[in-house]
């Protein structure tokens, strides 16, 4: 089948906005049905199998056709750019309501977070590998496999934070653009102070969009590797954004 062309698509919305029946609406998430599948693809890399990956594209269609019914097209916002946000929205919503993570995994996550979070409150700086170990209770051999079985927990923190921002012109009101705001500089400001290879990771993955292991290629590490600097920068994130909501308690 061959690509529709930018006066096809234009046809599509003008038929679809004139008259708003199932029908054309279903041309247009067949036409966008793409983004479901590259937004599901990204966050499946780290899902466990016990995930249903057939469920997430479900929500994430749905998430698509919520879109469609929403577009306001005289905001001037490109609809790939407005969908892609709520299609993950939606996976992520999804992810939330199944609670997929194991309540093992969940008490070494709370672990691991409390202990980075302690380290770098109190010693305002990255906390290194030896002194998670050693505050978590094992050694540092053990370390890598424990971030790895972290990972899958880091689907959720930052994607709802960095991806959010293309929403801020579209819907929010005025407070909520200014609450936005805050939280991303924040983010950014976090970002920036990451160990050289974690921030790079973060950068490629949530900016350039980058899969894991196109990512290890670039950066001549194992895709094993490259997880486990996802989750440590994904950790040291999350103990800011805490640090600064505790701030303005």
């Amino acid at each position: 089948m061959l690509a529709e062309t930018m006066t096809d698509v234009d046809a599509l919305w003008d038929r679809y906005f004139r008259n708003r029946t199932p029908e054309n609406r279903n041309k247009l998430v067949e036409h966008y049905l793409h983004l479901v599948k590259i937004v599901a693809g990204r966050l499946a890399v780290n899902l466990p199998n016990h995930v249903d990956k057939e469920d997430l594209l479900s929500s994430g269609v749905f998430g698509l056709m919520e879109a469609i019914d929403r577009y306001d097209s005289s905001r001037k916002n490109k609809f790939e750019t407005y969908a892609g946000v709520r299609v993950r929205g939606a996976m992520l919503d999804y992810l939330r309501s199944k609670d997929w993570i194991p309540v093992t995994l969940r008490q070494k996550i709370r672990r691991y977070e409390k202990a980075v979070y302690e380290l770098e409150t109190e010693y305002g700086r990255s906390a290194t590998d030896e002194e998670i170990a050693e505050r978590i209770g094992i050694s540092v051999n053990e370390l890598p496999e424990l971030e790895m079985q972290l990972n899958a927990s880091t689907v959720i923190p930052l994607e709802e934070y960095i991806r959010t921002g293309d929403m801020e012109s579209m819907e929010l009101g005025p407070s909520g653009s200014m609450e936005l705001k805050e939280l991303q500089d924040t983010l950014a400001n976090a970002i920036d102070k990451l160990p050289e290879k974690e921030r790079l990771v973060v950068s490629l993955y949530y900016y350039d969009e980058l899969t894991l292991k196109e990512i290890s290629l670039i950066m001549h590490l194992t895709e094993a590797r490259i997880c486990q600097l996802h989750t440590k920068a994904v950790f040291r994130l999350r103990g800011q954004l805490a640090r600064m909501k505790a701030s303005l308690l």
